[in-house]
């Protein structure tokens, strides 16, 4: 291999100086290093046109709110930049930004890099792509469905009455409109109904709307029914009969309550306390409040979120699972030992359900769109099942030995074996949001509507097994 000579190399190299120099200048001249923003200013979200679930081949949008008039956004997948024009924020602080997902997209939660200029900052928001789940096997079950009143949010059937017990609440705080509901079993029209009392004013002074209820359960040793009032952040008891009112615990008894079971046979009611990571116990026949439950954590510098109860009376366990962590919990009533486990591959759990036969673990992840099916007492994950968009909650039903899984954003109640195979996706009208087994075959859900016209929203849903 010939080199050059010294003269010829002084010149290469002083040509090559000159070059660098060249490409130099603008970088120095006009530094990338704009004036940049102490912290991210505003709020951008990501998701399907008119809060649709998102699918491959399908329509996003990406919006902000609250930034700087006048900056610019650019929107990046990886190395990728989505939009081929920078974006101008509006007078008003806004953006909002149509995307195509491609038809060959990964379901789950795609990271989408939000960068402005003038001045600079930058935050990655979650695009998520969920899996399509089609409606199959409804040969399989048979349905029974009927409309009862606005806003329903939980059901509980009891046998004693021979009655489902429905919840529902209209709008945000202050809520005016409120009804506690007992439906016939055999026709689900609605037999009775009651409207909780006026609510303390809020902080500021305003109108506190009433006592509306929420999550329920029955007790069928003193003939109640239990709900939690999330807005109060307490909880209450109705008589089964004739649905008034036994007690209203006090506001802040129940912070942010969320679902209630009732252990008949140790005369106990407990309440998760969303937000925080404790259970409150009540004493179901003196109805005083006792020591809660506190539930830590494995996750350094994380706390647990209690969301869904499930309770097995006969082996003295409670079962919850964590909004905040990606960790389920399963309560030794006896010794109150709590084991925590981990749920790999979960964001935003907010469903549960325990299978004692079997010792598994049913959990529903908003975030993931999935079930997990966990072996409780080794913690193994044995099945993650793409199930639909936005599975709120779950029931294990255990004379079918199925899970039946409200996919609030697919409009669908998929049932699912133990072995994690989808047996049959139900089109369960507009948002499912909770269901609960009776132990007798039957399952009882209950769904909300997208509006007052919404003739598929607003319903009791009874499922049972198809008969041949």
């Amino acid at each position: 291999m010939a080199y050059p000579s010294r003269p010829a190399l002084r010149a290469l190299l002083g040509a090559s100086a000159l070059a660098l120099s060249v490409i130099a200048g603008p970088v120095l001249a006009e530094t990338v290093f704009t004036k940049p923003l102490v912290e991210f200013a505003g709020r951008v979200s990501a998701g399907g046109v008119d809060r649709a679930p998102v699918h491959k081949g399908g329509k996003a949008v990406i919006e902000g709110q609250n930034l700087i008039p006048g900056q610019t956004v650019t929107l990046m997948r990886g190395t990728t930049t989505l939009n081929a024009e920078p974006i101008t924020v509006d007078a008003e602080g806004g953006f909002s930004f149509a995307l195509d997902v491609d038809a060959e997209a990964e379901t789950g939660l795609q990271p989408i890099v939000v960068v402005t200029e003038n001045p600079a900052s930058a935050e990655v928001v979650e695009l998520k792509v969920s899996p399509e789940v089609a409606v199959a096997g409804t040969e399989k079950l048979a349905v029974a469905s009927e409309p009862v009143v606005r806003g329903l949010y939980q059901v509980k059937f009891s046998e004693a009455a021979n009655a489902a017990f429905v919840t529902s609440a209209v709008g945000r705080p202050p809520v005016k409109e409120s009804k506690l509901v007992k439906i016939n079993a055999e026709t689900l029209k609605i037999e009775a109904e009651a409207t909780p009392g006026a609510a303390p004013a809020r902080p500021d002074g305003s109108d506190g709307g009433v006592f509306a209820v929420y999550g329920i359960d029955v007790d069928e040793a003193n003939g109640h029914v239990w709900v939690t009032n999330t807005r109060q952040d307490t909880a209450a008891v109705y008589k089964q009969s004739d649905l008034s009112l036994v007690k209203q615990f006090e506001p802040g008894a129940v912070p942010h309550a969320r679902d209630v079971v009732v252990d008949e046979a140790n005369g106990r009611a407990y309440a998760s306390a969303t937000g925080t990571p404790e259970i409150k116990v009540f004493d179901t026949k003196t109805l005083e409040p006792l020591e809660p439950i506190t539930i830590q954590s494995q996750i350094r510098g994380e706390e647990f979120s209690t969301m869904a109860l499930d309770i097995d009376e006969a082996g003295g366990k409670l079962v919850t699972v964590s909004l905040s962590t990606p960790e389920a919990a399963v309560v030794d009533l006896a010794s109150g030992e709590v084991k925590v486990i981990p749920l790999p591959g979960t964001k935003a759990a907010s469903g549960v359900a325990y299978d004692p036969q079997e010792g598994l673990i049913f959990v529903a992840s908003q975030a993931t769109d999935n079930l997990l099916i966990v072996k409780a007492e080794t913690g193994e994950v044995l099945h993650d099942v793409a199930v639909g968009a936005g599975p709120l909650n779950v029931a294990f039903e255990p004379v079918g030995r199925l899970a039946y899984v409200a996919n609030r954003g697919a409009g669908t109640i998929a049932v699912v074996s133990p072995e994690g195979e989808i047996v049959a996706n139900l089109d369960a009208g507009s948002y499912p949001n909770q269901l609960r087994a009776d132990g007798k075959g039957n399952v009882w859900a209950v769904n909300k509507s997208r509006g007052e016209d919404d003739e598929a929203g607003d319903r009791i849903w009874r499922i049972t097994p198809a008969t041949e």
